[in-house]
């Protein structure tokens, strides 16, 4: 890539990373499912007027591919950053939503793969395996089970995707905001109950979260990445994308006070190495790699 690409990527692993934290400040004062019902308010509303009719007969699709990261992928990763009380490990664990797809492609597209590829997926579920062992991730382990939920329908949703036509990038963001946002209200009514009245006592930290979330990783993140794969094949814009676990693992470090320990760092490097070696194989084999995702 070109200096002025790399520092385009760059800045979408700037602006994923620091979702993190900011997203886990927020949700100190906002609960999980509100928190990402605010967030596709705040991005529907710019993209109202720039989304695009899906295909006749693609609704049932675009329906299940926004219920499934709108609502399910979203809402439960928040809820696991907020239960896991770091940002090291729902960072790196959120990456392995990259070889359940391939896998789920396999399974329900028939797209093969080598063993090489194969290897490296096992790679990346063993590296979950020895990351759930450090103390850090101990202290919640339903934290790590529901970000690895969070990350399958991830997947699901993505090889649902693949069979949708003409929708571009900022299409696919305003269904999935504008389809996501009533399911999202209904449940943090039920299991959020108070949660929509006590937002008026909300900080200027809450809502500066829910702006980044929605603006600055979504609609600035987001843009800049397509604006890569428009120049690149994914599978070479995704391993610089690995960066972005690697940097929210160091604002944890420097501003929430997460001290990761030697399991999560070895495990961390096994589920990133795995996610590497499958984009570097579909790289050689001019194979199609999903699109990457924010938190």
């Amino acid at each position: 890539m070109s200096s002025r690409d790399i520092v385009l990527v760059l800045l979408v692993c700037v602006a994923w990373a620091g979702n993190f934290l900011t997203s886990a400040y927020a949700l100190r004062e906002v609960p999980p499912f509100l928190f990402t019902a605010l967030r596709f308010i705040a991005l529907g509303l710019p993209l109202l007027f720039l989304i695009k009719r899906p295909a006749p007969g693609q609704w049932p699709r675009l329906l299940s591919v926004c219920l499934c990261v709108g609502v399910l992928h979203f809402g439960l990763s928040f809820v696991a950053l907020k239960m896991a009380g770091d940002l090291s490990s729902p960072a790196i664990v959120i990456q392995s939503y990259i070889p359940m797809t391939t896998l789920l492609a396999w399974v329900v597209l028939g797209e093969k793969f080598a063993w090489r590829t194969g290897l490296a997926i096992a790679i990346s579920f063993g590296g979950v395996m020895v990351l759930g062992f450090d103390p850090l991730v101990l202290d919640d382990p339903l934290a790590l089970g529901l970000m690895l939920v969070s990350a399958l329908f991830l997947a699901i949703g993505t090889v649902l995707m693949k069979g949708l036509r003409g929708l571009d990038a900022y299409s696919m963001q305003g269904w999935t905001a504008l389809i996501a946002v009533l399911p999202l209200l209904a449940i943090s009514i039920v299991l959020e109950p108070g949660a929509i009245p006590a937002l008026a006592s909300a900080s200027w930290v809450a809502w500066v979260g829910v702006a980044y979330a929605a603006f600055i990783s979504s609609l600035l993140g987001h843009g800049l990445y397509y604006v890569l794969v428009q120049k690149h094949p994914v599978a070479q814009v995704t391993p610089w994308l690995l960066l972005v676990p690697v940097m929210a693992v160091g604002l944890g470090i420097a501003f929430w006070g997460d001290r990761p320990g030697p399991r999560l760092y070895i495990g961390g490097a096994m589920v990133l190495g795995g996610v590497l070696g499958v984009a570097l194989r579909a790289l050689k084999k001019s194979r199609t790699m999903p699109l990457a995702k924010e938190i």
